[in-house]
């Protein structure tokens, strides 16, 4: 049974402490001087009516910090905007500890589960309010149940942690800061889920705001989607929600209201050269000496075409903190050597990604004749043993790594052999020999031809924002062609591969590098071993039946993926530990010998970039999108000296 009370615990080792709240009586509230001056103008309540009855007490990790500065930051290409969630938007009812060992409380000031992990109940904080100074209640937990959750019309295809054996779990308002979730069967993992980066919608539904467009709230909602460019409400509140895409989540978001430390000003979308997060006046937190968090004024985000030109203003001291797009082995010894001319210095990493790369085939295709192919385990082992690993590792990861599959690391309790280093042995002979058996056929041109006749056509379509994906498809495309397969690659901007990949049906392959290589990370993202969610990119349509079987585009998946995820249902609902690890193992096994996917080597720990005048910043930290680095660490005590 869990259960979290505000004065129990410790947010991670060697790192941020959440504290017992202050005494509200013997508390001299700080704010920043542009808030001082706004209070004194009658444009702001003072300090101590804008926070709740307890705010959440952050102990710095350094030290107490001073108001003042911008944080300078970097968005790559449009579609890059998941990336926030690492930056100013990572505000869940729990969070994870900075050490990933487990979750700690948030916004909720207090989440107890009952013995067999089907109620929840969970507190608010009295007195809490969004970024425009209107009340954070219940209320809003139940406007987004009501219209997102539940709401069929909307449609919102997520939220897998609410639901058990396909139901999404009963909401009981109690009072305006106290709800409970009511679930059918034992969800033992929900308040780890409920850390995840980006799957807490409960904290991000302002009702006040977001019922002007929703038809149940508002009689002329569809008069104002016609004005706003949008056919119907539903698709303007799909848009204004934003709960469908992270994308569309955070454009042309300034005037919603937040819960986050910083508030759009110019929110992604409303210019093209940069974007602008101010200081929430009404944000919750304050430090051990009662100052009101955060500490930096603002985020100011340069909008980057590519990587290449992030890497340059890193280097020139643009940048006070970076390591996604830029942080690639070959780029190390380059921003080694302008250290001292870009004044910063570097943070550790700490791998969880379940592969440098993973090569991933469309098992869905809405070609027949492919999607047969891309389903045989044999094709998709041919072409893994075409790879010859050790020189993409020597070549693109500067030695670091050694040929593995997307798996658990080596060491932890969860690691299998089998998983983690089949079909890694690198043999043209043998890759020849597997795709004789399925594709024996070929052209005047050695290329193999398909059932149909048709020349053996891949093409990986490519998120341009990752280099380090560029260089590696640059070796591995004539390995594949040195088979008799025509393996292309097509780059394109991130919000195209979102649209054609993540969302579509059409794409042959891609490849990706996120998901999680042991511990609590890989139950709760097991993407390339079981098709939980739209991670699972080489079953969109199987991930969608696990999610809505009604689903229009939904697919039942064969026999031996859906024990797999009725594994998964299982693991869910299991509370204790040893139990969780137990029925992981049997997944990574279904995983082993459906062979879904196929990788390079481990990844070694990563690196980034930090100025040196920037203070309380953890030098050694998860590098995972669900544990959003570095938001766990708590960005909000960050400050300039």
């Amino acid at each position: 049974m869990i259960k979290l009370k505000r004065r129990a615990f410790l947010a991670g080792t060697s790192a941020v402490l959440i504290l017992p709240a202050l005494p509200a009586l013997a508390v001299d509230y700080k704010e920043a001087s542009l808030l001082k001056d706004k209070v004194a103008g009658g444009a702001l309540p003072p300090v101590k009516d804008r926070l709740p009855a307890n705010p959440l007490v952050i102990k710095p990790l350094e030290s107490v910090g001073k108001y003042g500065g911008d944080w300078k930051l970097a968005l790559v290409g449009g579609g890059s905007l998941s990336m926030l969630f690492r930056y100013q938007a990572y505000e869940p009812l729990l969070r994870y500890t900075p050490d990933w060992s487990g979750v700690t409380l948030n916004v909720a000031e207090a989440f107890e589960g009952n013995a067999d992990s089907t109620v929840y109940t969970i507190r608010l904080r009295k007195g809490m309010k969004w970024s425009d100074g209107h009340p954070y209640t219940t209320a809003d937990v139940k406007f987004w149940y009501d219209t997102v959750l539940t709401d069929k019309r909307v449609a919102v295809t997520s939220q897998g942690h609410w639901k058990t054996a396909g139901k999404p779990a009963k909401l009981e308002v109690v009072d305006e800061q106290t709800f409970k979730v009511i679930f059918e069967k034992p969800n033992g993992m929900f308040p780890l889920q409920v850390a995840w980066s980006n799957w807490d919608h409960t904290t991000r539904c302002p009702k006040h705001y977001l019922e002007q467009f929703h038809i149940d709230y508002n009689p002329k909602a569809d008069e104002l989607a016609k004005q706003r460019g949008f056919q119907s409400w539903i698709a303007a509140f799909q848009s204004a929600s934003g709960f469908q895409d992270d994308n569309a989540f955070f454009l042309n978001s300034s005037k919603k209201p937040c819960l986050n430390a910083w508030y759009f000003t110019i929110a992604p979308g409303e210019n093209t050269e940069r974007v602008v997060a101010e200081r929430n006046p009404y944000y919750w937190k304050v430090d051990t000496a009662g100052n009101q968090l955060p500490y930096m004024d603002r985020i100011v985000y340069q909008m980057v075409a590519d990587p290449q030109v992030l890497l340059l203003k890193c280097m020139q001291g643009e940048i006070d903190l970076m390591d996604q797009y830029i942080a690639t082995p070959n780029n190390k010894s380059v921003l080694y050597d302008a250290r001292k001319q870009g004044d910063y210095d570097f943070y550790t990493l700490t791998s969880t990604e379940a592969n440098v790369m993973n090569f991933i085939f469309n098992l869905n295709h809405n070609d027949e004749t492919k999607r047969k192919l891309f389903r045989n385990k044999t094709f998709r082992a041919a072409l893994s043993t075409a790879l010859d690993r050790q020189t993409l590792i020597d070549a693109v990861l500067v030695g670091q790594g050694a040929a593995a599959q997307p798996s658990v690391k080596e060491g932890d309790p969860l690691y299998s052999e089998q998983l983690a280093k089949q079909f890694t042995e690198y043999s043209v002979d043998k890759a020849n020999a597997m795709l004789d058996e399925l594709v024996p056929k070929r052209d005047n041109q050695n290329f193999r031809l398909d059932e149909k006749g048709r020349r053996l056509t891949i093409i990986f379509e490519i998120d341009q924002a990752r280099p380090i994906f560029l260089d590696l498809f640059q070796l591995a495309i004539p390995m594949f062609q040195a088979v008799g397969i025509d393996a292309q690659m097509r780059t394109m901007d991130r919000s195209l591969w979102e649209t054609r990949v993540r969302q579509g049906r059409d794409f042959d392959a891609t490849a990706h590098q996120f998901g999680a290589n042991g511990g609590v990370a890989a139950m709760l993202d097991p993407r390339y071993y079981v098709p939980t969610d739209s991670n699972a990119m080489y079953a969109p349509a199987w991930q969608l039946w696990y999610l809505d079987p009604k689903n229009a585009n939904a697919e039942e998946p064969p026999e031996e993926t859906k024990k797999l995820l009725a594994l998964y249902d299982k693991l869910k609902a299991t509370s204790d530990q040893a139990g969780q690890r137990e029925i992981m193992k049997q997944i990574l096994q279904g995983a082993a010998d459906n062979f879904y996917v196929f990788g390079i080597s481990q990844p070694p720990d990563g690196y980034g970039i930090v100025k040196n005048n920037m203070r309380n910043i953890t030098k050694t930290m998860p590098n995972s999108f669900g544990w959003p680095t570095p938001a766990p660490t708590m960005p909000e005590q960050f400050y300039k000296v």
